[in-house]
């Protein structure tokens, strides 16, 4: 009875992972949406629900440690609540970064941007979808998805470089505009590290599983 009700607390920690991947992923969306928009209020409202996944890392966390500490879980239990303290770590880094972007729409301000959005709202569409991706291949112990999550981290790292150019090339040909195009360089870095941090979430369900330690995030671009 009382491993039923260990083994019930073990799968719901599973689900508030799932549930605070959610949170991410929709922090994500929201921050670009708001860049796209010029939406102030809304890139406000995003750094304040940014205090609400840090609490469910915390909470997440805590109860982990209390699991560790009174049931000393072994083999793979151990290696799921081990992974699951190091997933949650990087979704908490995945919210700062869209909380980065909320903050640098603000910074511009109501400046109109000097190009319209098409490589960014793309990196953030393969970031979101790459960490559903991970997320599930955890919830379902699917290495072999969790491999496939990584591929798509070379298209992330493809389009960051291309933003970057683009914007160089902008900024050599009108020094006026090199602030708000280097707003922009740190928007695509913001979405290019979420994506490394989803293939860490990929590296760990791979580890959860097989007990081995694969680096995972070696890009082919």
């Amino acid at each position: 009875m009382v491993r039923e009700v260990y083994h019930k607390a073990l799968k719901a920690l599973q689900d508030e992972v799932l549930d605070m991947g959610k949170m991410v992923s929709q922090a994500i969306q929201d921050s670009i949406q708001a860049l796209q928009t010029r939406d102030i209020e809304a890139s406000k409202e995003i750094i304040k629900k940014d205090l609400e996944i840090n609490k469910k890392r915390f909470d997440i966390e805590e109860k982990c440690i209390v699991l560790i500490a009174t049931q000393q879980p072994l083999a793979v239990d151990l290696r799921t609540l081990t992974a699951i303290l190091s997933i949650i770590t990087d979704l908490e880094r995945m919210g700062d970064h869209a909380e980065g972007n909320a903050k640098i729409n603000i910074m511009i301000g109501e400046e109109p941007l000097i190009k319209p959005l098409v490589d960014i709202p793309r990196m953030g569409e393969i970031g979101i979808a790459m960490l559903e991706k991970s997320l599930k291949a955890f919830m379902e112990r699917d290495v072999e998805a969790a491999r496939s999550v990584c591929d798509e981290d070379d298209k992330v790292d493809a389009l960051h470089d291309q933003i970057y150019h683009e914007l160089l090339l902008l900024m050599m040909g009108n020094p006026k505009i090199i602030n708000l195009a280097t707003y922009l360089t740190w928007v695509s870095h913001n979405l290019e590290r979420i994506a490394d941090r989803v293939t860490n979430i990929a590296e760990r369900t791979v580890y959860m599983v097989t007990g081995e330690m694969e680096e995972l995030n070696v890009s082919k671009y």
